[in-house]
């Protein structure tokens, strides 16, 4: 599958088979993760796979939606403040870079024919509080993994191109 089909493909999955993981396909997407690039290669993440039973329960806790549930796994993505790039201006670049490092996650989980779901919509604050992260950290996003209970894909709803491209001549 070439990189449109790919994301084309990805969609965000809201509906898990009960089939495990394997271990080398998740140890492929955290791969992909870790190579993510960064500002100035700061790398202020953190990823914290929650795959035992107390510790999807506490991220039910901070996220209570029926299909969130049925996912085998979890992937916390978080922001270490204390480490992030700050442009001049004082515009910090550490949630943009787990932004990046999240997608290449979600696209590694789909060429290995697994589902996801960016969550942003929790409890970041019970989230820190059950995790007991420490307060430089910040939770981003919660990322269920595991094999789609359907094998159809979503039609896309996405903006024309001519209506989020523009170019610019002198």
């Amino acid at each position: 599958m070439n990189f449109l089909e790919l994301t084309q493909h990805r969609h965000s999955c809201r509906a898990y088979s009960a089939q495990p993981v394997e271990q080398a396909k998740l140890d492929y997407v955290m791969e992909c993760v870790r190579l993510a690039p960064s500002a100035v290669n700061k790398q202020p993440w953190r990823f914290v796979i929650v795959d035992d039973e107390s510790g999807r329960q506490a991220l039910q806790r901070c996220y209570d939606r029926e299909w969130f549930t049925t996912a085998p796994l979890y992937v916390l993505a978080v922001a270490r403040h204390d480490q992030e790039w700050v442009r001049a201006d004082g515009k910090a670049h550490g949630n943009i870079d787990v932004a990046i490092a999240v997608e290449h996650l979600c696209l590694a989980a789909a060429e290995q024919g697994l589902g996801t779901c960016w969550v942003c919509n929790f409890d970041a604050a019970m989230c820190r509080e059950l995790l007991r992260l420490p307060a430089t950290d910040e939770p981003v996003a919660i990322v269920p993994i595991g094999y789609p209970a359907s094998s159809e894909v979503p039609a896309k709803k996405r903006k024309p191109l001519a209506e989020v491209f523009e170019r610019r001549a002198e």
